[in-house]
């Protein structure tokens, strides 16, 4: 499986620490033999750059010469990926307390063919079986069993990004991550578009998962600013999907 990760780190947004912290933990949590991990540089500084000199013989390493974004970035890392191969898509700010943690997320989509996208859950999310907003309302489940480890597992419309697994069989249908502008709404639109295919959206909620940056940082603030700035298209791309008029499928 392809763990793939966006990187745009500046001197002034000062997010180096972040996706060393990472990395760090990426080499301690995934097995290496079977999970390979491709950093995507979207133009980071020399620090950043350093730092993933020094991992370079764990990690594969695309550089780009400017910030194309995150679902851009993440799609130059996709294209490689090999028949039959599930991505992960996450952030270089996170911190998963779970050793094999891939392993889980590959074995899972390999016995669920009706999942799609496969995430862990942060914290701070929403969703719960007795939310009162329809939208957050979750649903469990077990799966498990035959000799199988035994997993709880919650279906949900909308698996936030912060680290999610996508099925080889919903890439397939669906393609390439899309989004508006650079920063913003690329999962919320994967979501639509995996329903829309028919598979199913869900977490894996037992993974602890911490996100370093809690989004109180300027550059967490810009990056909410941006995404927003082109709601309409937002809207436009989401109703296209849900009404039929736009193509599921996007391509790289």
């Amino acid at each position: 499986m392809m763990i793939s990760m966006a990187v745009y780190d500046t001197e002034d947004n000062e997010r180096t620490q972040y996706t060393q912290r990472t990395l760090e933990c990426l080499m301690q949590t995934v097995n290496m033999a079977k999970h390979g991990i491709v950093v995507i540089d979207n133009g980071s500084c020399k620090a950043t750059k350093s730092v993933l000199k020094d991992f370079a013989p764990f990690i594969g390493v695309i550089t780009l010469g400017q910030n194309l974004g995150t679902a851009k970035a993440i799609n130059k890392a996709w294209e490689n990926r090999s028949d039959g191969g599930h991505c992960v898509k996450m952030d270089n700010d996170v911190v998963i307390h779970c050793k094999d943690w891939a392993d889980e997320l590959e074995d899972i989509l390999n016995d669920q063919p009706t999942i799609g996208i496969l995430g862990l859950k942060r914290k701070d999310l929403e969703e719960r079986p007795d939310h009162p907003n329809e939208f957050y309302r979750s649903t469990l489940s077990m799966i498990g069993g035959n000799g199988k480890r035994w997993n709880v597992i919650e279906d949900v419309k909308h698996v936030m990004g912060t680290c999610q697994a996508y099925s080889s069989a919903l890439l397939d249908k669906i393609g390439y991550l899309h989004q508006p502008t650079i920063y913003g709404f690329d999962d919320s639109l994967a979501a639509i578009r995996c329903t829309k295919a028919g598979f199913r959206n869900c977490f894996l909620p037992h993974i602890d998962i911490d996100h370093i940056d809690t989004g109180a940082s300027d550059y967490s603030q810009t990056k909410r600013r941006i995404a927003g700035q082109d709601m309409a298209e937002y809207n436009r791309l989401k109703n296209g999907y849900l009404n039929g008029t736009i193509d599921i499928y996007h391509p790289c």
